[in-house]
């Protein structure tokens, strides 16, 4: 397994990790498998979506701000149950598929950490099955 830290800047952004995935998979020696991408954090997720245009990063946070707000009426007291809620809707785990050494992902696609309560220090751990 290999692990990477991302620092996030913001209290939410998406953060394309999909270099950082790729240089775990390097020294690997695996030709065809599947690629684990996983946050460790309950306020963190994981998500593969559209790098080349950053709106559609900012129209995925835009719409969870809609649908889970701040203001809310949550209970947990820490006052970050946005984060939690929009970590369980997205996911802490990615799954790629892995090719003659490569991750297999659309022309547009990308790998992000999705930062929800930064900013923090992000682990994101990497495992690789042949």
């Amino acid at each position: 397994m290999h692990e990477f830290v991302v620092e996030t800047h913001r209290k939410e952004e998406l953060i394309d990790i999909t270099s950082l995935v790729e240089r775990a998979l390097e020294g690997q020696g695996v030709c065809e498998g599947t690629c684990f991408v996983h946050s460790t954090h309950t306020t963190a997720g994981i998500t593969i979506n559209e790098n080349a245009d950053p709106t559609v990063a900012a129209d995925l946070l835009g719409a969870l701000a809609h649908v889970i707000p701040q203001g809310g009426s949550w209970r947990h007291r820490e006052g970050n149950a946005p984060a939690h809620i929009k970590t369980s809707l997205v996911g802490a785990t990615a799954t790629v598929p892995i090719e003659a050494g490569h991750l297999v992902l659309g022309t547009w696609q990308g790998i992000f950490l999705c930062e929800f309560d930064g900013p923090r220090s992000r682990r994101v751990l990497v495992r690789v099955c042949s």
